[in-house]
């Protein structure tokens, strides 16, 4: 039992260093988004030099949230099952062994990193649209759009818009977005009989508890759409108030 009041402290210390972690990666993502929606807006101008370097900006910051994924693993790892033995640990060492670990499991790939991607389609579409990028098949335009981007802007169970949700889930299968716990009731309120038809209007997908995941681009597309509607509000506004302008004129 002595041990217990030291254990209890180090444990709740790494997962407050998790916790840090966690907000840190949020705002490199709200940073990987912004330079793709700089990016379009560079492309539209034809400034392909810096349209480049964000390119080059943006897998930088990929490498450095991989790592601090890594990083993050390696906290939540020790939070969840550490336990004080004899002699003194060397929690720095520990750390970067455990990140270490991780990373060899999942090595850092930013070229192929979903991000990215969407990054370069983004440009690409900006005066490509509907036509594949080099070396893309014509079908892939449609498993791309459904694979990393958002299909539903509001819950098909609560109504409310995704990017209100506390909890957001994503099904593995159709794509639908949901808030956990309205699936999760509903899922389980109506697999008891049946298999759980997907509640988006015209969806003939299965729903499945085990299947409905919250991953790092689930979070990373709903802050893309606030951004892109901050950005929409904010150039209504504008375009408002140069039609008053025009008016008194």
């Amino acid at each position: 039992m002595a041990g217990a009041a030291p254990l209890e402290r180090i444990r709740n210390t790494a997962k407050a260093l998790e916790s840090s972690d966690r907000t840190l990666m949020a705002d490199l993502h709200n940073c990987v988004v912004m330079m793709k929606l700089v990016a379009e807006d560079l492309e539209r101008e034809n400034r392909s030099e810096e349209v480049e370097k964000l390119g080059i900006a943006t897998l930088e910051l990929i490498s450095v949230a991989d790592h601090l994924g890594h990083h993050t693993k390696a906290l939540e790892s020790i939070s969840s099952s550490y336990n004080i033995s004899e002699g003194t640990t060397d929690f720095k060492k520990l750390l970067k062994k455990q990140a270490a670990n991780f990373e060899k499991q999942a090595p850092s790939e930013p070229e192929n990193h979903v991000y990215y991607k969407q990054f370069k389609e983004a440009v690409w579409n900006v005066h490509h649209a509907g036509e594949p990028m080099p070396g893309q098949e014509c079908e892939d335009i449609v498993m791309t759009t459904s694979q990393f981007g958002i299909v539903n802007t509001t819950c098909p169970l609560s109504g409310k818009p995704v990017t209100e949700l506390k909890e957001p889930v994503r099904s593995a299968d159709c794509r639908h977005v949901y808030e956990r716990e309205a699936v999760m009731a509903y899922i389980k309120r109506f697999s008891r009989r049946q298999p759980c038809k997907c509640a988006a209007a015209g969806c003939p997908r299965i729903l499945v508890g085990s299947s409905m995941l919250c991953d790092p681009s689930l979070l990373m597309e709903i802050q893309e759409l606030r951004v892109r509607g901050q950005v929409s509000s904010q150039a209504h506004m504008v375009a408002d108030c140069t039609e008053l302008d025009e008016d008194e004129a």
